[in-house]
């Protein structure tokens, strides 16, 4: 008796139902050639980030300052230009503007790995190169999320979306890691050199696709500005609502790069290896959920967006509480799940929501949002931690969340005809 049901448990059919389900976008030529760039290129970035932090360091003396002058040098050109780069994106030719956006940045990295290789690199080089990086970026990524639409149409962005949340953090986990091994062995030099040519990854990709299989919305022509985009979104509570939700939880909870070293040493004595093991697990749980949100299909209704959020609230909270560092290891998986679980349903019913010829902007919008909101909220929760301890960062940061997650859960009154996903 018990034979059928172990081939049943096995059956084959069901496996390849389930991971076709899972990669069904992958199913589009133009976005597996993107895909599959992105995987090398993102990889790279992940080399560089490491590599670039470790020379910092090198360079000053383990100068914290020095190492957030490059943050504020890289992350500044985003929130003072991603608006235009979204304008841009709806203007232009998203294949090509990416393109160019690729070859730029790759040219910063290789001048930049040709100064380190010949024994001419100073500091204030790292910080020209962090500006223009940041420069090209704010055009890049409201192009790059609104670009993925025209590759696989509405049906499949949802799927694609969560495709792309999954190997990009895969490469934050794979990434710093071969970092390390590379830099031990051949040092930063020729990593810089090879995130350099992982540009070309990319852009190879982009060159191999069949510009006919595109969906192109219609361009905005000369007179559409930012403020139209602006003007679009505030006229769309069921865009504004998840863009407010984006911003509270992006200012108080989505500040894991401060408070889990924090956690890691001054709670529980850790040392490196367990630090690490906290960072793995939610890097973990975030590669989970970016998996699980592969199944959805449509537009996630605004609740399955705020129950998202009061969930991740919740566990964040209770992680500040946990008693014992196993506990924080369990909680932390499943905070990270539940973390990238509402980034990718508030940005699906955000970029589904969205008229096509606004959308670069209105993704602009979110990127400004969800950017500009871990700087600020960085500084608010490291105070906060000052005055009461390493926890508060967790459980305040989760009992915001929360409570934004239940207000949005009752402000949003869904369509009758709605059919939430």
């Amino acid at each position: 008796m018990g034979a059928p049901l172990a081939e049943e448990g096995r059956d084959p059919g069901r496996v390849r139902r389930v991971l076709g389900e899972a990669f069904r976008s992958l199913s589009v030529r133009n976005f597996r050639l993107f895909a599959a760039g992105q995987v090398v290129s993102v990889a790279g970035t992940w080399m560089m980030i490491v590599a670039q932090d470790w020379l910092v360091l090198s360079l000053t003396g383990d100068s914290a300052t020095a190492l957030g002058t490059v943050t504020a040098a890289q992350f500044t050109p985003m929130l003072l230009l991603t608006l235009y780069g979204g304008r841009l994106a709806d203007r232009y030719d998203k294949r090509r503007l990416l393109i160019v956006c690729n070859l730029v940045s790759g040219a910063y990295a290789f001048v930049l790995s040709l100064l380190l290789l010949a024994g001419a690199l100073e500091l204030w080089h790292i910080y020209v190169f962090a500006l223009c990086l940041g420069t090209v970026n704010a055009v890049e990524v409201p192009t790059r999320m609104s670009f993925v639409s025209e590759m696989v149409g509405s049906e499949l962005l949802p799927n694609a979306s969560a495709f792309s949340a999954a190997y990009f953090n895969i490469a934050r986990v794979a990434g710093p890691a071969v970092a390390g091994l590379l830099i031990a062995t051949i040092g930063t030099g020729p990593v810089m050199a090879l995130n350099a040519v992982s540009y070309l990854a990319t852009v190879a990709g982009l060159r191999m696709m069949r510009t006919s299989e595109l969906r192109r919305a219609a361009r905005v022509g000369d007179r559409g500005g930012v403020l139209d985009g602006l003007r679009h979104t505030r006229a769309r509570p069921d865009l504004t609502l998840p863009m407010a939700l984006v911003a509270v939880i992006g200012l108080f909870g989505l500040n894991f790069q401060l408070t889990l070293p924090l956690i890691a040493k001054t709670v529980f004595d850790a040392d490196a290896t367990s630090f690490g093991l906290l960072t793995t697990a939610f890097a973990a749980g975030s590669v989970l959920a970016a998996f699980a949100t592969t199944a959805r299909r449509g537009r996630p209704s605004g609740r399955t967006v705020s129950g998202a959020a009061f969930a991740f609230g919740l566990l964040e909270a209770a992680t500040g509480w946990a008693p014992t560092y196993p506990a924080v290891v369990v909680l932390l998986l499943m905070t990270g799940f539940t973390s990238i679980y509402f980034a990718q349903a508030a940005n699906h019913r955000i970029q589904l929501g969205s008229d096509p010829q606004y959308r670069g902007r209105v993704l602009a919008l979110y990127t400004l949002i969800l950017q500009g909101s871990t700087p600020l909220g960085a500084i608010l929760v490291g105070q906060l931690t000052e005055h009461l301890g390493a926890r508060s960062g967790l459980y305040v940061g989760g009992l915001v969340s929360l409570a934004a997650g239940a207000t949005a859960w009752l402000l949003d009154r869904p369509a009758p005809h709605a059919k939430p996903v």
